[in-house]
């Protein structure tokens, strides 16, 4: 048996070439962490003054607090901006031009414009308070951006499921409803879920219109002054907490798309070969 290989086997040279490689990038890495650990030891970010405030109930709960409202942000955000796109990836889908040129606008200009810029108008021009301005920036952001990837896997269904589904004397929304979307959603929802992602990562963006979500909460206690300025601390208190969220997120999407390749739509039967004389359904029926 032959085996083709798409590059060289490595020799004794070259392995213990890759091995020092290795060995140095290791050192490296190695060798920056300790000098970053030195760092926040020499400038006193392990101090107990620093990291006690953690073990305050008022300050457990202020984090506690800021989080529930980052989450309550998120809520929001993710469904109405889930509603939004599937509006505007139908009007975009509409068979009625000046319909189809009204939904390009509006997703053309919402994805070109920055989520702040939308956020701060919001706050500012409108005079709303700042969950409503907040989750209606990241609603108009990301909606656009699912409309988008709504209206590409509808259309990345094969053209016969539309055509078998109209000879059946199907309307557009029953087609749009039974047979398109269905297929379509299970290639979106990865796509749709790392989307989702980006609108959490942006709820952070709440604390420069003074909502009181999780980044709120740690600035104010990093900029404390009877606690030392806990900076360092408070940034390694949340980040993780931020990755953690975005993880999960991210895990369900990356699970999405394993399902989705592992779990066909219909699985093979074994049939059993047929006797000798036997005749398939209706062969024996005499026709006029």
């Amino acid at each position: 048996m032959t085996t083709t290989a798409l590059y060289d086997v490595p020799g004794p040279q070259a392995r213990r070439r890759h091995l020092i490689y290795g060995v140095a990038a290791t050192a490296v890495i190695l060798g920056l962490l300790a000098w970053f650990v030195y760092l926040l030891f020499d400038t006193h970010q392990f101090t107990a003054q620093k990291w006690d405030p953690f073990t305050y109930k008022g300050i457990q709960e202020l984090l506690l607090r800021g989080l529930g409202n980052t989450l309550k942000a998120f809520a929001f955000a993710a469904v109405l901006s889930l509603a939004l796109g599937g509006v505007l990836a139908t009007a975009r889908l509409s068979e009625h031009r000046p319909v189809r040129w009204i939904a390009t606008l509006l997703v053309e200009f919402f994805r070109a414009m920055p989520v702040l810029v939308m956020i701060f108008f919001v706050f500012v021009a409108l005079k709303v308070q700042p969950l409503p301005a907040l989750v209606t920036g990241l609603t108009l952001y990301n909606g656009s951006v699912l409309a988008e990837v709504f209206r590409t896997g509808v259309n990345s269904v094969e053209r016969g499921q539309r055509e078998a589904a109209y000879s059946l004397g199907m309307h557009k929304t029953q087609v749009m409803t039974f047979v398109l979307v269905p297929q379509a959603l299970r290639a979106m929802l990865p796509t749709i879920i790392s989307q989702l992602v980006v609108a959490l990562k942006d709820t952070s963006l709440g604390f420069l219109i003074t909502y009181e979500e999780f980044l709120h909460a740690g600035k104010l206690i990093a900029s404390n002054l009877d606690y030392g300025l806990p900076f360092i601390p408070v940034v390694m208190i949340i980040s993780p907490i931020y990755i953690g969220m975005c993880m999960i997120l991210s895990w369900l999407a990356h699970w999405a798309a394993r399902r989705q390749r592992r779990s066909p739509k219909t699985e093979a039967v074994e049939v059993a070969d047929a006797e000798p004389g036997t005749l398939l359904p209706g062969a024996g029926a005499h026709h006029p």
